[in-house]
């Protein structure tokens, strides 16, 4: 479609929804009731006893000279009350799922009769030029217009951390594009943007997007579970005595009686050998089970699933959100010797207020501790100038700002990638020249931090700019190095105690994390699961299977994990015999939720993380699984 500069009339924006639909994954669309109801009605055990009801009405309504319905009437009864109990459980549990996702109404800004206007992102369609800034939500597949320094994050869509850039012209060459979403003009549905702002114009919407693609692959196809596999072998041993003993019945009775009477009494054998009131003890215990565990914060919306998790025997969880608070805290502020300095704190909070790209966690937590030590003056007192914004290239980011006298640069980023660009170091005020010493010192110094479960990041500045007029990368160079600032996502004060209660409930706890391997070690010493080995993504990606599962026997950690990886090791669980849990919320999560025996998802999630999840918890807090485990 020929993009219009002005955007779509309201008119053509309707005609385009009317013809194309909505802007929705057709695995997000909530199923029907009737999709549940007959799901319950033509389960295994319901198919059989609705088999021997068309048995019956030959044999007691047809045959005889005076019709019988009791029988029929029973079997019918128990089929039903079986079926409305699991349907209306089912049915409950998914429209409370569903109100979840309708808590928060997302919406896009687009422009429309050349106005921009702020619409739901479901009304999104093709042609319609969308204007991005930091912290939007991408809405649809678009084709880049314009755009400035935009960087956006695919982690939720590819599972890589690394933010890309993207541009209205690429260099990259076709050749060279592993996967589609290496594309750099093309942002996908689903992702974020990070910093920067653009405009760009609709190309996909719906199932026809990446997303949609992706979303249907990993939501299709979950396998049985254990118990599904029990029920199913029983019913298949059930009907393989009917077909075997109604006929050897018939015959051994046909010598003696007519036909007729043969015949009923092989179909009343059939009968008696099939456990009539199973589905509704099945059905009925089940429901009593998801109505417990809703009191308990916890969502069953698959009754089967019950089952599987009072089997469950392995937990593999995120670090996280789970295992800590997800609140980033900044807990020191040191010079390079490692000792505390407010000076470093005064440099972090100028570069992390004055950035403009979309504020992280710790972003937020400097400027935090920096208002609370009495530094909103800078506010005033520093007026920005330009900006170099973050990449994963660089893995840093700097501000140039001025007091009205001097312009000053300040950086922070990785410890390594801010060290490669410093020559001078800045202690107690005094400046030096940067030597091999205490290079190595400040890597230890960082280490050590990292052990004690803090993230490290790095600050340094430049004063010697008042001549640069135009800033780039290129200025990064030759700076003083002033010290480091320690980020800490401590753990929660209930996670120790859950842990313990989970293993002594028979329930072993893994934890698949990408982070870094020091910070994991910690972060688990504290709630007490067993770090003496941790294997990282890299070096099981060399192993084969067997080699794998043998790991699995006495590694509880594994670290620095892509999602590919995180589904393979709950595959290699499951093969190895074990009822697996897995806790997770990302897109990225997706595979492995529905992989494993029970997926387990939080109300926060991403909509296509709650899609595969068979329990969605009201918390993420493992007290709230082990509740929802002791209900079972």
């Amino acid at each position: 479609m020929k993009c219009l500069k002005n955007g779509l009339s309201s008119n053509q924006a309707s005609l385009l929804l009317h013809n194309l639909g909505f802007n929705e994954i057709k695995q997000s669309k909530p199923k029907k009731w009737y999709n549940y109801f007959f799901s319950s009605l033509f389960s295994p055990f319901n198919a059989i006893l609705l088999g021997i009801v068309f048995i019956l009405i030959y044999t007691d309504v047809l045959l005889p000279e005076n019709p019988s319905y009791a029988n029929i009437l029973v079997i019918i009864f128990l089929v039903l009350t079986s079926t409305f109990l699991e349907f209306f459980e089912e049915y409950r549990s998914n429209k409370a799922a569903q109100k979840l996702k309708e808590l928060v109404a997302t919406t896009t800004s687009v422009i429309r009769d050349n106005k921009e206007i702020k619409i739901p992102i479901r009304e999104v369609v093709v042609g319609d030029i969308v204007n991005l800034s930091a912290g939007s939500m991408i809405p649809a597949d678009l084709r880049i217009l314009e755009a400035k320094d935009l960087y956006v994050s695919q982690s939720s869509l590819t599972g890589e951390s690394d933010d890309v850039k993207k541009t209205v012209n690429t260099d990259i060459k076709l050749e060279n594009i592993d996967n589609i979403s290496d594309l750099d003009t093309i942002c996908f549905m689903g992702t974020n943007v990070i910093s920067g702002a653009a405009k760009g114009v609709v190309i996909k919407t719906g199932d026809s997007t990446y997303f949609g693609k992706v979303a249907n692959t990993i939501t299709s196809g979950k396998p049985k579970t254990s118990f599904q596999k029990g029920i199913e072998s029983i019913s298949k041993l059930l009907i393989r005595f009917m077909l075997i003993l109604i006929p050897i019945v018939f015959i051994l009775n046909a010598w003696k009686h007519d036909n007729l009477t043969a015949f009923t009494f092989a179909v009343a054998i059939a009968i008696g050998i099939t456990p009539l009131l199973l589905p509704v003890i099945l059905s009925s215990c089940l429901s009593k089970g998801a109505v417990k565990m809703s009191k308990k914060k916890t969502i069953v919306k698959k009754l089967d699933s019950i089952q599987s998790l009072g089997g469950m025997n392995i937990l593999c969880t995120d670090k996280t959100g789970t295992l800590t608070k997800d609140q980033i805290v900044l807990e020191k502020y040191l010079d390079i010797n490692g000792n505390e300095d407010t000076r470093i704190l005064k440099h972090a909070f100028i570069n992390a207020f004055f950035q403009t790209g979309l504020k992280s966690n710790m972003d937020e937590s400097i400027i935090d501790r920096g208002l609370k030590n009495g530094m909103e003056e800078f506010e005033k007192k520093y007026t920005k100038i330009d900006e170099i914004p973050f990449d994963f290239s660089r893995r840093r980011l700097s501000v140039i700002v001025t007091d009205g006298t001097k312009k000053q640069m300040i950086t922070k980023g990785a410890v390594e990638e801010i060290l490669n660009i410093c020559t001078m170091v800045d202690y107690q005020g005094e400046v030096s020249k940067i030597t091999k010493e205490i290079k190595e010192n400040i890597k230890q110094i960082s280490k050590s931090l990292n052990k004690e479960g803090l993230r490290v990041v790095a600050v340094c500045q430049k004063n010697d700019i008042n001549s640069i007029k135009n800033f780039d990368v290129s200025v990064e160079k030759n700076m003083v190095l002033m010290g480091f600032i320690g980020f800490l996502d401590p753990p929660k004060e209930s996670a120790k105690e859950s842990v313990e209660k989970l293993n002594k409930a028979g329930i072993r706890v893994i934890v698949l994390t990408g982070d870094n391997a020091e910070v994991t070690r910690c972060v688990c010493n504290k709630v007490n699961i067993n770090s003496k080995n941790i294997i990282l993504g890299n070096q099981i990606e060399r192993l084969p299977d067997m080699a794998v599962k043998r790991l699995l026997k006495n590694t509880n950690i594994f670290a620095k994990l892509s999602p590919i990886q995180k589904a393979r090791i709950v595959r290699l669980l499951k093969e190895s015999g074990n009822i697996v849990g897995y806790m997770g919320d990302g897109i990225n999560d997706s595979p492995s939720l529905t992989n494993s025996d029970v997926g387990i998802s939080v109300d926060t999630a991403v909509d296509i993380a709650k899609e595969s999840a068979d329990i969605i918890l009201l918390e993420k807090d493992l007290n709230v699984l082990l509740d929802g485990v002791q209900e079972r």
